[in-house]
């Protein structure tokens, strides 16, 4: 339920489901500090993210596995410290434990605040590190384009391609008599595609103009 919530924007139901585990004595496990960083992070709340992040150690004596850590470098960098965001990741890193989701975490968090040399630094990094991994020219070809270097994000789109690379269309699927239909960006090939168009087309008519109602088929 806590993950629940914070994956779908409820993230203030999500901390009060843990502040009801804390009064019932449910101690919270890995999982559950994963949740509750992802809740942190998509808030903004990033000093009591940090201190639940310390407390993992010094109350509960777990450990920091990847996914925290991610979290966390996700948290500061949403949260415009770069810096702090960049020594976690190179503390975890001396571990000899470097995953490609910790970088891009913190190559997202470049992206989002302009931050180009670092965000080239690791782009270049993790092009070598994981080069079949469309994940890190992607972002690194939009880094460059936000901070008008087009001839570099050209080079790097030119070695994904040189590399037979392709940027993974976005989708998305849903299940309706236990029959699943998926979405993909740019394909039309629905046989009710009209149909699904229209009623689309009028549900974005009501959300910008709530005051009209009544749909008839």
């Amino acid at each position: 339920m806590l993950f629940g919530f914070g994956l779908h924007g409820l993230a203030t139901k999500a901390l009060e489901l843990n502040e009801e585990m804390v009064v019932s004595c449910l101690k919270p496990d890995k999982v559950t500090f994963i949740g509750l960083l992802m809740t942190y992070s998509h808030l903004g709340l990033v000093e009591k993210g940090r201190a639940l992040f310390e407390s993992m150690v010094s109350v509960l004596g777990l450990f920091h596995e990847i996914e925290h850590v991610t979290c966390m470098v996700d948290l500061l960098g949403r949260g415009g410290y770069m810096a702090q965001a960049r020594e976690l990741v190179e503390e975890y890193s001396r571990t000899g434990q470097v995953e490609t989701g910790l970088l891009e975490a913190l190559l997202g968090a470049c992206f989002a605040h302009s931050e180009v040399r670092m965000g080239a630094n690791l782009g270049e990094y993790l092009k070598v590190f994981e080069p079949r991994k469309e994940m890190s020219y992607v972002l690194l070809s939009n880094l460059y384009c936000l901070s008008g270097q087009w001839k570099e994000a050209e080079m790097v789109r030119k070695t994904m391609a040189d590399q037979g690379l392709k940027k993974r269309p976005g989708c998305s699927w849903i299940e309706v008599r236990k029959k699943m239909t998926v979405f993909v960006a740019g394909d039309h090939s629905h046989p009710y595609m009209e149909e699904l168009y229209k009623i689309l087309n009028f549900l974005k008519f009501e959300m910008r103009h709530p005051c009209f109602s009544g749909f008839k088929n």
